[in-house]
């Protein structure tokens, strides 16, 4: 049934590109049944075009007729707007997946012409390799075979997680912008690593494999980070010296506050977007 579907994305950025490199890469959507557009960087659409075997389409003529799902991938702020050069064209058919931070299923649901099958997804850039944590909150008016239609989508780009709506904004501050802090993270290592003279090619190689292994521990074994980490500290040790300079300046304390501001400034985006706008009357 997947197979079948034809995919158009609503922007062509780096959550858009991540999102068709995992889903082209997995087979399970022929490329010719995928279509990019944005409002007017030509080049970027050629160039995925030529990088993925997909349709790269300018938005003043893209064509929704023959479309199943549409992926909104703009960014949020462009959300509204988008939703309103679409509304004469949606068909009551068409399934609406939104990777847009912080924008509401209702939201959504106000600014098309239909009750419309909507999907709130917030996938990370893993999707490019296929290893994503994507969760999925349904609109109030999406049948359970759309919701089934599109984890099946999304499984072609990493784990998917169905979640209540209302926890889409800390799973965003978690898994969403979660590969930044562990890049950020790999980025003070590696400094640290070249710093004392070891060899820059190889580095990078080692901190990626530390970080993979510790994840497969996890996935593996299904232990608590508390217990592995207990596990592998001994009194007095080098791993306990480390997790004292760790816990004293603060690491602990700063991962919470990265997973909070993440959180807070997802929310923060829907309360923009929802919020009346004076003088008009009109939600947005």
């Amino acid at each position: 049934m997947l197979g079948k579907k034809k995919i158009a994305f609503i922007g062509a950025g780096s959550m858009a590109e991540a999102m068709i490199s995992g889903i082209v890469h997995s087979t399970k959507v022929p490329p010719k049944n995928i279509i990019v557009t944005n409002r007017s960087n030509n080049h970027r659409l050629k160039e995925l075009q030529k990088k993925y075997g997909i349709t790269g389409v300018n938005r003043d003529n893209l064509d929704l007729n023959n479309i199943d799902i549409i992926v909104l991938a703009m960014k949020p702020k462009d959300a509204e707007a988008s939703l309103k050069s679409m509304f004469d064209t949606i068909q009551p058919n068409h399934l609406i997946l939104s990777v847009l931070a912080g924008i509401t299923t209702s939201f959504i649901e106000k600014n098309v012409p239909f009750e419309q099958q909507v999907i709130r997804v917030m996938p990370n850039t893993s999707s490019m390799i296929g290893e994503s944590a994507t969760a999925i909150s349904a609109g109030k008016h999406t049948s359970n075979q759309n919701i089934s239609i599109t984890e099946e989508l999304l499984q072609c780009i990493g784990e998917v997680y169905v979640i209540p709506e209302e926890k889409m904004d800390l799973f965003t501050g978690i898994a969403g912008s979660g590969p930044a802090y562990f890049y950020y993270l790999m980025e003070h290592m590696e400094k640290e690593a070249k710093l004392g003279g070891l060899n820059s090619q190889i580095i990078r190689r080692i901190i990626a494999q530390t970080v993979v292994g510790a994840a497969k521990m996890i996935q593996e074994h299904g232990t608590s980070p508390k217990i592995l980490r207990e596990n592998v500290t001994s009194p007095n040790g080098t791993t306990a010296a480390g997790l004292e300079a760790l816990k004293g300046n603060g690491g602990g304390k700063a991962i919470a506050e990265a997973i909070k501001h993440a959180a807070y400034r997802s929310k923060e985006i829907s309360i923009q977007l929802e919020k009346p706008k004076l003088g008009t009357g009109v939600i947005g």
